[in-house]
């Protein structure tokens, strides 16, 4: 495969690795080369960093482990042809029993997924989520099914990015939602606010879809609140 000539800045030898990152990021950024493609051979790029090979290897690794990068014994380095989530897990990672974070972070993602979806899901999709909704109503530990839900919303947004970052986002605050005890959990309270979600989908009302969620959200995050509160009580 032929690599592509690029334009890459000499760097000086202050905290070479991390020079290297971002100049091979912005790479990326800048378009001189695309998801997908082959970068420079390590000699080369070795070259046209002026760094040994430790630091260019450091490099190559830092970007790997976040998904930036895709290295194959025999083809190359290659950037990633698809959007990796790795970077925004490892962002979450440190917000980890950061209730307040994880909760603000989830309603200002997903009050735009909901009206994205409101405006592109399919009536298959809309079959879908009221089959889940369903299953809500037919168990009392729904909160896979729950996940479900918004997965589904998530995807109809049909925005690659937005999706990548809900996944992590999710999981997160699933560890986080798992801990409050049951009794702060409202399944009634919960499923008629999912109704209302779905009803908002189904008239394709973006506004509604909104604010829907919103009340949704918030309902979560006031039973959080109160149950950290009582817990952080009780430990005085």
């Amino acid at each position: 495969m032929k690599v592509k000539n690029v334009n890459i800045k000499t760097i000086d030898r202050k905290t070479l690795s991390k020079q290297v990152i971002d100049e091979i990021v912005h790479l990326l950024m800048s378009g001189e080369l695309k998801p997908g493609d082959r970068l420079p051979s390590e000699v080369e790029l070795m070259e046209m960093f002026d760094v040994s090979r430790p630091v260019m290897r450091e490099a190559l690794t830092s970007l790997e482990a976040v998904g930036v990068v895709n290295r194959k014994t025999r083809n190359g380095t290659f950037f990633s042809d698809q959007i990796n989530s790795k970077p925004f897990t490892m962002i979450l990672a440190l917000s980890a029993g950061n209730i307040q974070s994880i909760i603000e972070t989830r309603i200002s993602l997903e009050l735009g997924l909901v009206t994205l979806a409101a405006e592109k899901i399919s009536d298959d999709e809309l079959e879908l989520m009221e089959e889940k909704l369903q299953e809500m109503k037919n168990t009392e530990n729904y909160q896979s099914i729950d996940r479900e839900f918004h997965e589904i919303i998530a995807r109809n947004a049909s925005n690659p990015l937005l999706e990548s970052i809900s996944e992590p986002l999710l999981n997160l605050f699933d560890e986080t939602w798992s801990q409050i005890p049951i009794s702060y959990r409202n399944s009634d309270t919960t499923i008629r606010q999912h109704e209302e979600i779905l009803n908002a989908l189904k008239q394709r009302d973006p506004v509604q879809a909104y604010t829907s969620m919103y009340q949704h959200l918030n309902y979560v995050r006031e039973r959080l609140y109160q149950s950290q509160m009582e817990s952080e009580t009780k430990e005085e």
